[in-house]
C-alpha cells in the first residue's frame, strides 16, 4: 500500500521535513518513489509547499496520506483532505472502582455457643 508521509531531515535540534511517496512497509528513509514536498516547521512562520497535481495524482493512483500530511494538505488549501484525518473523542474518564472489603467477623457470645 502507498503511502504519502513526511521524512525527517535536517540537523540535530532542527528538523525539516520532506513529503514523499513510498510503501508503508517499508522504512520512511528508504524506498520512496517520489518527492513531493517540504516542511520547515522551525522557522518563524512554517514553510510547507508542495506539487498538488503530483500529490492528487498519487491520491488517485491510490496512496493514502497519514494524518499530519492530511491536516496540513487541508490546512494548506486541498480539498478532500477529511476522509483521510482521524477523529480523535476524549476518553470518558474512568469510573473509580472501590473495593470494598468484608467487614471482620465479630464473635458474639451467642455464636459461640
Amino acid at each position: 500500500m502507498l503511502v504519502i508521509r513526511l521524512q525527517r531531515t535536517g540537523r540535530e535540534n532542527n528538523p525539516t521535513y520532506r513529503l514523499v511517496v513510498s510503501e508503508k512497509a517499508r522504512h520512511a528513509k528508504k524506498g520512496t518513489l517520489e518527492i513531493l514536498g517540504h516542511f520547515l516547521p522551525s522557522i518563524k512562520e512554517p514553510l510547507f509547499k508542495f506539487e498538488k497535481e503530483r500529490v492528487m495524482y498519487w491520491i488517485g493512483k491510490g496512496a493514502k496520506p497519514s494524518d499530519t500530511v492530511a491536516r496540513l494538505l487541508k490546512k494548506n488549501g486541498l480539498e478532500k483532505m477529511d476522509g483521510f484525518i482521524l477523529s480523535y473523542t476524549k476518553q470518558k474518564p474512568r469510573k473509580e472502582v472501590k473495593a470494598e472489603t468484608p467487614a471482620p467477623a465479630v464473635k458474639t457470645e451467642e455464636a459461640a455457643k
